[in-house]
């Protein structure tokens, strides 16, 4: 993972994403994109007639804003150890996002904002989420692969590997395999073709497939787990919840998800 895209913005969390970003480029030896997104449509306002226009005033002011941030932005990343390029878009985010993101390996973003799940499934991208608030450790000391035997999992977990051969510890993390899939055995054989030695963790579902995953990741002290994502149909996703949107969501940790 050398070309790592992270959002950047004024809000608070934004800070830890350039912090994983950077920390995540340097163990790499690899290149920082910076997009700052100005998303003008949001200022398109509608008269009494019914017509649309865009308030002028207020589309400088914002875009005039992001400009002096990405101009502060710069001068700061001068100093620090990592090559980098910002971008300025003025899309929607998930636009924005899944537009940079065909050429770079992981998109760094946070948990919370309500377009990720847009660009998990928009991209090949590997979506890198990360808590709101803390600081992430990168590269991973402890990684969990969560494995159902599906081609999103086996996908996450080729992806993934750039991290997982510099994890100390790799656990693949089981519940129940889908019928017809890859067993786990192959998951651990094809990690460890690649020197990654990893354990493979079998637990029994206590509640739902998320909360017991999520459990386990507690348990076992992990600082990222990797997943596919959308594993049902995108539609059951949306209506009734499941595990990519408990951990897009409410889990407290980093997630690597990737949507086939």
């Amino acid at each position: 993972m050398r070309s790592i895209l992270v959002l950047a913005d004024r809000r608070p969390e934004s800070e830890n994403r350039l912090q994983a970003a950077l920390s995540l480029a340097r163990a790499n030896s690899g290149h920082l994109t910076v997009l700052i997104d100005t998303p003008v449509a949001r200022y398109l306002m509608t008269d009494a007639m019914g017509s649309g226009y865009l308030a002028a005033d207020i589309v400088r002011e914002a875009v005039s804003g992001d400009d002096a941030f990405a101009e502060a932005l710069n001068k700061r990343l001068l100093n620090e150890d990592v090559p980098y390029d910002i971008l300025r878009a003025e899309d929607e985010p998930a636009d924005a996002i899944a537009e940079a993101a065909r050429l770079n390996d992981v998109v760094v973003l946070s948990r919370g904002q309500p377009f990720v799940g847009e660009v998990v499934l928009r991209g090949a991208t590997p979506v890198l989420v990360l808590p709101r608030e803390g600081a992430t450790l990168l590269p991973p000391s402890v990684v969990c692969v969560a494995w159902d035997g599906g081609d999103e999992a086996a996908s996450a977990l080729r992806l993934a590997v750039p991290l997982l051969v510099q994890a100390e510890r790799v656990h693949v993390l089981t519940v129940a395999e889908k019928s017809g899939g890859f067993p786990v055995c192959d998951a651990v054989k094809y990690l460890a073709r690649h020197g990654v030695k990893a354990e493979v963790v079998e637990v029994e579902r206590a509640a739902s497939i998320a909360v017991t995953l999520d459990a386990t990741l507690a348990e076992l002290q992990a600082d990222l787990l990797v997943m596919g994502a959308y594993g049902h149909s995108r539609l059951r996703e949306f209506l009734l919840g499941g595990v990519t949107r408990y951990f897009l969501e409410d889990s407290a940790g980093p997630t690597l998800l990737l949507a086939n």
